[in-house]
């Protein structure tokens, strides 16, 4: 067999919020050209349009890139407030289709299709958008996560492999977009899709990255926003170095969700308690550490597995047999997760996804660049966070980008209307808790909170947790939300 692909990875009483937004008439001041959506994206009520906009916003009559917009029309004019921008996360999320995912695939409730025209966007650098590459195999950098290192050594080597991967970033075909592909800027550009909309606000529903991509929006343009809904935080910084060393506790918190699961189903085989099914994961990795298959799969493939099946329940069974199959030395099932990525449409580079988004997160924030620095925080978080943390910690492209951030991060801060509703599982493996409650302080007054006692990564239509649904289904349609922050209780299997 080929050796399998380590997975791209890739939520009381309520008040009034304000402000109101202008009426519906505005929409008629667009003057964006709306037609048919690229083959790849085209669903039905689904248009597409393209604006250029400022390469570098400090130089705005200069060089202009192309941004890839899509809408879903309100369904009853009668009842539109306004649009509804969406970000599906990454970052490097293709974002097109994403209006009519909701429709379709979320069933997004009718009374939010009706309130709003939803907005997709394909950030700049990615897809349909003006993209970039960074001239990629898979075989050269075949995981956004960083990779488990077991010692310094390990961190070493990862070092080498990654300057080449930041080298071939800052020598691609589209190095000269490099240095402003960030998150300060795709908010700016969000700003000239609003305007070109003829739109005074915008509403905002954002998932993963994309609540930090909303926190930035909201905090630059404050004035010009309405309702954002954040599902899933990252926390104030966005994916710098402390969100990723954070990937280990989420794995540590979501954990026990699937020991539990494979305890309770003795056809797995993989221990008759939680405490054991922990004791198995240690066990699989160790022998494959030492002794990898034929198909290709070793402890590193195995720990990337375990991480990418963490993000949602529906993946547990499957996880389990991959665990059973590993274990037993049977074959892998096709169902592993481990599947190649989708072909990317004609004209974007097979690796746009993981070449945007190292271009956002490198360009963010000013990551360590001591080798030694990423060493002694494997050393802390293996201890720390045993299962995942020394992959967190390790190493990326980041410590070697050619260029240094063109400006500041931007504060989140409780400046501002109070505007912002944060959604968030209680164990979500990719954004913790413990990043949406940092995300929360940092905004006071302006944000509250829902969390639900569920795992996995996603709150907002992903579980049937009718007590977090309801809540932020009510603050998109009337843009009430909690007094205060609210903890929802887990649902009845």
């Amino acid at each position: 067999m080929r050796k399998p692909v380590l997975a791209l990875v890739a939520a009381a009483v309520v008040a009034p919020l304000t402000p109101v937004v202008a009426s519906a008439a505005t929409a008629s001041s667009s003057t964006l050209r709306w037609g048919e959506c690229p083959a790849d994206v085209a669903r039905p009520g689904l248009e597409c349009s393209t604006l250029d906009v400022p390469l570098d916003y400090r130089d705005p009559g200069g060089e202009t890139i192309e941004i890839a917009v899509s809408r879903l029309a309100s369904a009853d004019p009668d009842e539109r407030r306004g649009v509804l921008f969406t970000n599906t996360g990454g970052p490097g999320g293709a974002g097109l289709e994403f209006p009519a995912i909701l429709r379709d695939d979320l069933s997004v409730p009718e009374a939010v299709l009706d309130k709003y025209d939803i907005i997709g966007i394909d950030p700049r650098g990615v897809a349909h958008s003006t993209p970039v590459t960074c001239d990629l195999t898979l075989a050269e950098h075949p995981t956004n996560i960083p990779l488990f290192a077991r010692n310094p050594a390990d961190v070493a080597d990862e070092a080498e492999r990654v300057a080449a991967v930041a080298e071939k970033c800052g020598s691609s075909e589209t190095a000269s977009l490099l240095p402003h592909v960030t998150t300060a800027n795709t908010a700016r550009d969000m700003d000239r899709v609003r305007e070109a909309l003829g739109e005074e606000t915008v509403s905002y529903f954002g998932i993963s990255y994309g609540t930090y991509l909303g926190s930035v929006y909201t905090s630059m343009f404050p004035e010009r926003s309405d309702r954002f809904l954040l599902d899933s935080a990252t926390g104030s910084q966005g994916w710098d170095h402390s969100h990723s060393r954070m990937l280990g506790r989420g794995v540590e918190d979501r954990f026990p969700d699937f020991a539990a699961f494979a305890a309770a189903r003795p056809e797995y085989g993989l221990g008759e308690t939680p405490r054991q099914v922990r004791k198995k994961y240690f066990e699989i990795a160790a022998k494959l550490d030492a002794e990898p298959r034929p198909d290709g799969y070793d402890g590193q493939a195995f720990r990337h597995v375990t991480f990418a099946n963490l993000y949602f329940d529906r993946n547990l069974p499957a996880l389990a047999e991959t665990w059973r199959a590993l274990d037993t030395g049977e074959p892998v099932p096709a169902s592993a997760g481990t599947k190649d990525q989708a072909a990317p449409a004609s004209g974007i580079p097979s690796d746009n996804y993981v070449a945007s988004q190292l271009h956002v997160i490198c360009n963010d924030s000013d990551w360590p660049e001591n080798v030694w620095t990423y060493q002694f925080h494997v050393a802390v978080d293996r201890l720390r966070h045993p299962m995942f943390g020394a992959a967190g910690a390790n190493i990326t492209p980041c410590a070697f980008w050619p260029s240094e951030p063109a400006e500041p991060q931007v504060d989140i801060t409780d400046e501002g209307p109070a505007n912002v509703l944060i959604v968030q599982n209680r164990r979500d493996p990719a954004t913790p808790l413990a990043g949406a409650r940092q995300l929360r302080e940092a905004f006071g007054d302006r944000a509250r909170m829902v969390t639900a006692d569920q795992g996995g990564h996603l709150a907002y239509l992903q579980l049937d947790n009718q007590c977090l649904n309801d809540i932020a289904t009510d603050f998109l349609v009337t843009g009430e939300r909690p007094n205060r922050d609210v903890a929802c209780e887990a649902e009845p299997a």
